[in-house]
């Protein structure tokens, strides 16, 4: 079966959130083809897990002061922030059924994983997949990926750490100012990594998207087409954005 790769678009987080949720819906009906697409959030943004409270995880005020989104996914998993500047996000939505694809939620992370090891690899980094869910560089983590399974497709996504502002990050995740010391962001800083934080270069977006499609494309084992959402795909986005990700009722249900 040939993909379909959607490239590295921007939009603002509930979109980002009601995108996946319109193709799963597709791919689960058989009317899309298994999906790669790329992504960035503008404005910057908190998604926190499925499970988690907003009031509990995110500063919500200063969220709202900064012009920072704040969404919750349909996965499970923390909260992360997502810098406009700082990464680069993927998402594969796919049959549960699709040969190859192991049923073990930790096997099936990593052979999703591996498409990001190789784009990792190509540019001069040993990276390496840290069960449950990350991806790992000497030792720290570079990239985290979460999963849910619904409609009998799976859905992963996850983030791939180009650039890192330790200070700007604890900013919006409910963390005390007692707490975010110099030796907390060195704690951090020992755990945590980015491209640029190895390298000392920012790298180029799209050089990064071109790398990542051709990983995914060789650890799946799969032939692609770029295509954008079908008209049925971007009226579920709409519907979806509208009725539950920007709904204030889904954000802070917990």
């Amino acid at each position: 079966m040939i993909w379909r790769v959607i490239p590295l678009t921007v939009n603002k987080a509930s979109v980002n959130m009601a995108v996946d949720s319109a193709i799963l819906d597709e791919v689960s009906a058989g009317r899309s083809p298994p999906t790669l697409r790329l992504y960035r959030w503008k404005p910057s943004a908190v998604s926190v897990g499925y499970f988690q409270s907003v009031n509990d995880e995110v500063n919500i005020e200063a969220c709202r002061e900064m012009g920072v989104d704040v969404v919750r996914r349909i996965t499970g998993g923390g909260a992360v922030y997502h810098s406009y500047e700082g990464e680069i996000t993927y998402s594969v939505i796919i049959p549960e059924d699709y040969e190859g694809m192991p049923k073990d939620i930790i096997s099936s992370y990593e052979l999703i994983c591996g498409g990001i090891i190789k784009a990792l690899n190509w540019l001069g980094l040993k990276a390496e997949f840290k069960p449950v869910n990350d991806i790992t560089v000497e030792g720290k983590k570079i990239s985290g990926n979460a999963q849910t399974r619904r409609k009998g497709v799976i859905l992963q996504h996850g983030t791939i750490l180009l650039d890192l502002n330790i200070k700007e990050m604890f900013n919006f995740l409910k963390v005390s100012k007692e707490k975010i010391s110099d030796k907390l962001i060195k704690s951090v800083e020992e755990r945590v990594t980015s491209i640029t934080s190895i390298t000392g270069v920012k790298p180029d977006f799209a050089k990064i998207s071109q790398l990542l499609i051709k990983g995914f494309s060789e650890s799946l084992k799969f032939n692609y087409t770029f295509n954008g959402l079908t008209p049925i795909e971007e009226k579920l986005t709409r519907e979806y954005d509208e009725k539950q990700f920007s709904n204030r009722e889904w954000v802070f249900r917990r």
